[in-house]
């Protein structure tokens, strides 16, 4: 099938102020046809109180999103503002969203979550760019998941240093950090590289045919659960070597 016009368009809010590395990293692996349609928040860093001060914004941009008319599903870019307000409060503002809007309405950690059971991987092994601090409320929403962190590595990036990070750099960290953690956690069943500005999707292909695990990303995730819901929609698949969760819809 040639494909004329765009056939499926996932809105994307993310929590900085521009796009960059996240519509790039989505036009790699997306497949023909399908659209990011991105809008901004301006999330100050991570913490609890700067999240609920965007909640307003973020109510208005998915509002915004909805009102396009063509936009098929809403997902909200960035582990940190579903970790900082906890699994509970971010379950029921997706289902609020989705209620008022009429749209099915997720955030990465989420799409990782169902990704992870998907690839039948309860135990894990999680990379993040944020503090240990922080990423015990990570480990925390996703054990209320039914996701076990058997071993996790952070070197406590704050949020304008991720903002102004390498891709280059970002890359071989991937591969660093993602080495590291495989090879000292075998019960892993599967690795999390975790973060909306961390441009990994070269190494997910490399880590996997290294170790036989599947590795998941912000973007491979919130992809692959568009994809996977989208049913009849359905009109093209991603390119295969773009790692295995997307290779396995």
């Amino acid at each position: 099938m040639t494909i004329i016009a765009p056939w499926y368009y996932l809105g994307y809010v993310i929590p900085h102020l521009y796009t960059d590395l996240d519509a790039y990293q989505f036009y790699r692996i997306a497949p023909e046809g399908m659209v990011l349609v991105t809008t901004q928040l301006d999330l100050r860093d991570r913490t609890l109180p700067a999240v609920e001060d965007e909640l307003p914004t973020l109510r208005e941009r998915v509002d915004l999103l909805a009102r396009l008319g063509r936009v098929h599903r809403i997902a909200i870019s960035g582990v940190p503002l579903a970790a900082a307000l906890g699994r509970e409060r971010t379950l029921a503002l997706l289902e609020e969203a989705s209620a008022r809007t009429g749209l099915p309405c997720d955030t990465d950690i989420e799409a990782h979550i169902r990704a992870l059971k998907h690839l039948g991987a309860s135990r894990i092994a999680l990379a993040v760019k944020w503090s240990d601090a922080f990423n015990r409320s990570v480990i925390r929403y996703l054990s209320e998941a039914g996701i076990e962190v058997v071993a996790s590595r952070a070197w406590g990036s704050s949020l304008e240093a991720t903002k102004a990070s390498n891709a280059a750099e970002d890359h071989l960290r991937a591969l660093e950090v993602g080495r590291i953690l495989l090879a000292e956690a075998p019960a892993a069943q599967a690795l999390m590289i975790a973060g909306g500005l961390w441009f990994a999707i070269h190494a997910v292909p490399i880590l996997e045919a290294e170790f036989g695990k599947p590795v998941t990303l912000n973007i491979t995730a919130t992809t692959w659960a568009a994809l996977h819901a989208a049913g009849g929609r359905l009109q093209r698949w991603p390119e295969p070597g773009w790692g295995k969760l997307l290779a396995g819809l």
